[in-house]
């Protein structure tokens, strides 16, 4: 059985990132990512999320929301 590759998709680093990253603008400016709300999520989702990072840090988002994972995030916060 082959072992998987270490460039695999998932980053672990997105969850601390996800825990510790403040949104940079809009109505929930200074939140930390992971206390957005799932219907802001779900807007973004349905807009279209931005580019680059931000993009990708809440679709990531999203979907951890979405399932119901974010118990996932609470105990990467840093005090």
């Amino acid at each position: 059985m082959a072992k998987p590759e270490n460039n695999s998709l998932f980053n672990p680093e997105i969850l601390i990132e996800l825990a510790n990253t403040k949104m940079p603008f809009g109505k929930y400016q200074g939140w930390l990512l992971c206390n957005l709300p799932e219907p802001y999520l779900l807007w973004f989702y349905k807009k279209g999320f931005p580019p680059g990072k931000l993009g990708l840090l809440l679709a990531t988002l999203y979907e951890i929301k979405l399932n119901g994972l974010e118990y996932l995030l609470k105990p990467l916060i840093k005090k």
